[in-house]
Order: structure tokens, then sequence, then C-alpha cells
């Protein structure tokens, strides 16, 4: 148990950005799961546009402190060249 009142407020602070941080890791997850679905569905159009979504839901959690810049590049890469890879034809 924090025994000043800064370490009470830090406790506070710390919950409350975990939280956040927690919501938006689910919000790429979730981004990422439904563009794999897209894919599995065969649906091009759609599926061009959720990565538009899931590129900014990453890069958003580069800025907020979610992720590293090269975690979230590798990513983005990786979820990129399948998109490709899946609509080459």
């Amino acid at each position: 148990m924090p025994n000043h009142k800064s370490a009470v407020k830090r406790v506070k602070q710390t919950e409350r950005k975990t939280e956040v941080n927690r919501n938006r890791r689910s919000r790429i997850r979730s981004a990422v799961k439904s563009l794999l679905k897209l894919l599995a569905d065969n649906n091009k159009e759609k599926a061009y546009s959720e990565f538009r979504v899931v590129e900014s839901e990453i890069r958003r959690g580069v800025t907020k402190g979610v992720t590293k810049k090269g975690t979230a590049s590798r990513q983005i890469s990786r979820l990129s060249a399948l998109v490709k890879r899946t609509f080459a034809a």
C-alpha cells in the first residue's frame, strides 16, 4: 500500500493508464481480426478499406505509447504483404 499522498495519486494514474492502454490494444487486435476475416471471405474492396483502418489503429497505438515503432512497422508490413498475396492473380 502507498504511504504518501503522491504515491496514492501515482497508483490511481497507473490504473487509469493501464485501462486506456488495454482498451487501445484490444481495438488493434479486433481490427486485425476483422481484416483477417475479410481476407478469408475474399472480400477485396472491404479488405482494402479495413486494412487502412487497421494501419491507422496500429500507428495510433505507437503515438499513444502502447506499442513500439518497430513492432508496429513489422505488423503493418506483414499484414500488407498478406493482403497483396491474398488478392494477387
